[in-house]
């Protein structure tokens, strides 16, 4: 089977089942595992992507707003990989190439390929693609085998939660740093498996701006921010750069040093098979701060 995925979490799920093999295209985010790097590209991003938070933002914001997508598909690439599946989604628009501009290209490509898209709003619906991907590729036992492993990884994470966190922490969980976005789709259920909540958050709904007067009047005692799309160093950059916010310098947390900057790239924002990894990153760096 020739598979073309549009994902990046996909790719990730797709190597992690054994379908490595079969992959003939990724997109241009597709950086894990390494091996992935080695194959043909099909998209581009049209946003400034060294920018901060805050001009990222507004591009998506215009770009949006003027009809126009974020990314480039390179539809003559794609016909020429000639794919049986091409794995996409319909979850987001800011975060991979939309689905109607990839059923678009597939129309007029000559042969029939599939069109898998993938949408997960939790946390067991993330786990749920797991398994469809697995049936979609014939690797149905391999991905169950990942399913039952990543299962067992969050059980023994609640458990330790349970364990090493004393207290609970009025906690504020950030997926977009300027402006400010809580949680949403799959990360409450994550933040669930240490016993917390942010302290807003919008549980299976796309995330969403919030005021900074609603962030100031909800003054938590942390913060953990791991932007969308953004690794561990341009986490820190952005936590860094809401110092110009003055409302952010005066919550107790920002006062107090309890910030947690993650890699939200790697371990929030996917919904693959780094997620469970991702919340025992949190743990530890909640139960750095408590002692």
């Amino acid at each position: 089977m020739r598979i073309v995925s549009l994902l990046p979490s996909a790719t990730e799920i797709l190597y992690a089942i054994g379908a490595g093999d079969d992959l003939v295209g990724v997109t241009h985010e597709c950086d894990f595992p390494s091996q992935a790097a080695s194959l043909p590209i099909l998209t581009s991003s049209a946003l400034p992507t060294e920018s901060d938070a805050a001009t990222i933002d507004r591009h998506v914001r215009s770009g949006i707003h003027q009809g126009s997508s974020i990314y480039h598909l390179d539809a003559g690439l794609l016909e020429r990989l000639a794919p049986d599946l091409i794995v996409t989604q319909e979850l987001c628009d800011v975060c991979a190439v939309s689905y109607e501009r990839v059923n678009s290209a597939a129309l007029k490509m000559r042969g029939d390929s599939r069109i898998l898209a993938l949408e997960p709003s939790s946390f067991e619906e993330v786990l749920g693609t797991i398994g469809t991907l697995g049936a979609a590729c014939g690797r149905e036992t391999a991905a169950a085998g990942v399913v039952a492993q990543l299962a067992e990884h969050a059980e023994r994470l609640r458990e330790r939660a349970h364990r090493e966190l004393t207290a609970s922490p009025r906690l504020l969980f950030l997926e977009w740093s300027d402006p400010p976005f809580p949680p949403g789709h799959w990360t409450p259920d994550l933040l669930a498996l240490l016993g917390l909540r942010s302290s807003i958050e919008f549980p299976r709904a796309p995330a969403r701006a919030v005021s900074w007067e609603a962030i100031l009047e909800n003054d938590p005692d942390i913060i953990a921010v791991a932007p969308c799309g953004f690794d561990l160093p341009r986490a820190r950059r952005a936590v860094a750069d809401l110092d110009r916010h003055p409302a952010w310098r005066q919550l107790r947390a920002v006062r107090a040093r309890r910030v947690i900057a993650l890699d939200g790239n790697a371990y929030f924002n996917r919904p693959g098979v780094r997620l469970v990894e991702g919340a025992e990153q949190l743990l530890d760096a909640l139960v750095k701060l408590a002692s």
